[in-house]
């Protein structure tokens, strides 16, 4: 009897470990040291960056300039993300944050996309956005909201989101993400736009469409 107390004792044991262990490594490692800059000459593979040695860093390691500038939004969607990351800011690795600025022509378009690391928060700098974020399944609710300046929206990590200029004018916004490396998906890129392209018939299925329509869609991806 004793020995089978202490076995479901241990059971228990050692899936709260699992437990908190999983929670624990959900984002990005907590730093042991006050920074471990990025060293972008290092060959070494990590999950994450190697660290430069810290006798060698300085200020321009935690610095970046730029944001001021608007991006050039003449493209195809109407938008552009200036991203500040660690391949930016090197002094960001290991800190678990990022930022960008996004801007956006009259009723231009940051599509749907996925952070698959990070929580997005979001702050409207300049004038009118519609955003919104799909929950997942099987509900796939889309919770939206028109934001003027001033206004801040969050987009929980991993699910799918938008943004669209809803004025007349140009629009910026400033995000923060909870990565040094959020990485991103474009949901209509990857589909659509494969290396090698997923086989038609497999996006006609599911898409419940006419192989046609596919490679029509992936001709322009």
């Amino acid at each position: 009897m004793y020995i089978i107390i202490n076995l479901k004792f241990d059971l228990l044991f050692f899936a709260f470990l699992a437990v908190t262990s999983s929670i624990a490594l959900a984002s990005d490692p907590s730093s042991l040291q006050d920074f471990c800059v990025a060293d972008a000459t290092s060959s070494v593979l990590v999950n994450g960056r190697v660290c430069k040695d810290p006798k060698l860093v300085e200020a321009n390691d935690f610095f970046f300039s730029g944001l001021h500038l608007a991006g050039n939004t003449s493209n195809a969607v109407g938008s552009r993300v200036t991203p500040v990351s660690v391949a930016q800011i090197g002094g960001l690795n290991t800190l678990g944050i990022s930022v960008a600025r996004i801007d956006f022509a009259p009723w231009g378009l940051n599509p749907l996309h996925t952070h698959p690391r990070a929580t997005e928060i979001l702050t409207v700098l300049e004038g009118s956005l519609k955003v919104g974020f799909v929950t997942s399944n099987p509900e796939n609710r889309l919770i939206s909201k028109v934001l003027q300046k001033g206004d801040v929206f969050v987009f929980p990590v991993g699910l799918v989101h938008f943004q669209q200029n809803v004025g007349h004018g140009n629009a910026v916004a400033i995000v923060a993400l909870s990565s040094q490396n959020p990485g991103v998906i474009a949901i209509a890129n990857a589909v659509f736009g494969s290396n090698p392209d997923i086989p038609a018939d497999i996006l006609a299925k599911a898409f419940q469409v006419d192989t046609n329509a596919i490679y029509g869609l992936q001709s322009k991806f």
